[in-house]
């Protein structure tokens, strides 16, 4: 782990505390302008949308002076969340009607990107989500996984062929590169053969807002989806294969009848690439109102509806940190996660780790936390215990100390 140090070396005493700008003037990032790509910003904040939006919140408090932030076809120091309609009219037309349209896009977005280097002086680059575009100063990259490499079936092809066709010359660039667990850091060591000290692992954070939620305040938040705190199973991600649901409804149709009768599945998220694979296994549960599809959820209601669950269930294939299990955790719900990939790192033994396609298994597991309440109360106690030790100003700290390197 890397500490961010005052003008003499010495490092700052609390990483949690904020530093002073007049520290931070003192440091060789005082006269930097930080870049950062934004686009994950523009749409419904998954995964990476989030981290982002984090990394940008931090950067706005820790930076001497405001990072600028690159929207695809502009930059701003402001935060938008939105791209222009516009700005979705040609990328739609892209897409629709010239060959090659992820090429032509990432051309003109270079363009764009290059311009707005040269207008507003930037020194330095973070790139929050992969794809870095073409920068002559130091770049950092974050790279959240490469699961488009070891399980590609659960991308679409074009995507596939993107990440393929840009990532290799990425790597060779970055002056360094970020991943979000020690999972991810070997992935990328063993596959491109970067050398260990230009990988550096930063975990993230769990936001203030993922705390416990009493029932009667959680109560205007499920009324909204026809639910009862601490009557619901919860499961929260993008519809797609890599995240794993059809698992997930296979053990839940596994309960009792009565189990499902009282207990029904949420399933919180954007429908995504796949959904077709597992939708004829849903349809008798969902006439049946066992199983419930809400789809996307305001960030603001997740402290609620993750409170109210009786338990949460997350057992995806391959994950690069997994987010949603330490915010189910921060709000006291018992966790059922996978024990493969970075998820060890995240749950610890805070949680119930299973095979992801052991559905047996992980129906074991949910009638557990279901009938026995002594389980329950030490794995909701151990779940925050263990999510205090996560924080995004930790992130922001640890991650100022990579700039600093890749300046000096």
């Amino acid at each position: 782990m890397h500490t961010l140090c005052d003008k003499t070396g010495a490092p700052f005493q609390d990483e949690q505390v904020l530093p002073t700008r007049e520290q931070l003037r003192t440091d060789v990032i005082s006269g930097v302008r930080l870049g950062i790509n934004a686009v994950p910003l523009l749409g419904p904040l998954t995964g990476v949308g989030q981290y982002t939006y984090r990394l940008i919140a931090e950067m706005q408090q820790l930076m001497p002076q405001q990072p600028w932030l690159f929207y695809g076809t502009s930059w701003d120091t402001r935060v938008r969340t939105a791209a222009p309609a516009a700005v979705r009219q040609v990328n739609n037309a892209i897409k629709r009607l010239l060959p090659r349209p992820h090429v032509i896009a990432r051309f003109l977005k270079q363009t764009r990107f290059s311009a707005g280097v040269k207008a507003n002086g930037i020194t330095l680059y973070h790139e929050p989500a992969y794809l870095a575009f073409r920068f002559k100063g130091p770049t950092v990259v974050t790279v959240h996984d490469i699961s488009w490499i070891r399980h590609p079936e659960t991308h679409p092809e074009d995507r596939v062929r993107e990440m393929n066709r840009v990532m290799p010359s990425v790597v060779r660039r970055a002056s360094h590169i970020m991943v979000d667990s020690e999972f991810v850091r070997r992935e990328v060591m063993d596959y491109y053969g970067v050398a260990p000290e230009r990988v550096t692992t930063v975990l993230l954070g769990v936001s203030p807002e993922f705390q416990p939620v009493a029932p009667l305040h959680c109560a205007p938040v499920l009324q909204q989806f026809g639910l009862q705190p601490g009557q619901y199973l919860l499961a929260v991600g993008t519809l797609e294969p890599r995240k794993n649901l059809s698992t997930v409804i296979a053990a839940y149709a596994q309960l009792p009848d009565a189990v499902r009768q009282r207990y029904p599945l949420v399933i919180v998220g954007m429908n995504g690439w796949g959904m077709e694979s597992f939708s004829d296994s849903l349809k008798h549960m969902i006439r049946r109102g066992e199983v419930r599809l809400p789809g996307y959820v305001a960030q603001a209601d997740l402290p609620a509806l993750y409170s109210g669950a009786r338990l949460f269930v997350y057992p995806s294939l391959y994950e690069g940190f997994g987010l949603p299990p330490l915010e189910a955790m921060a709000c006291g719900v018992p966790v059922i996660a996978s024990n493969r990939a970075s998820l060890p790192e995240v749950v610890g033994d805070a949680g119930l780790l299973v095979e992801p396609l052991d559905d047996g298994g992980i129906a074991t597991y949910m009638r557990a936390l279901i009938e026995d309440d002594a389980l329950h109360a030490r794995l909701s106690t151990a779940g925050r215990q263990r999510a205090e030790g996560f924080t995004w100003r930790k992130f922001a700290l640890e991650t100022l100390a990579i700039y600093r390197k890749v300046l000096a």
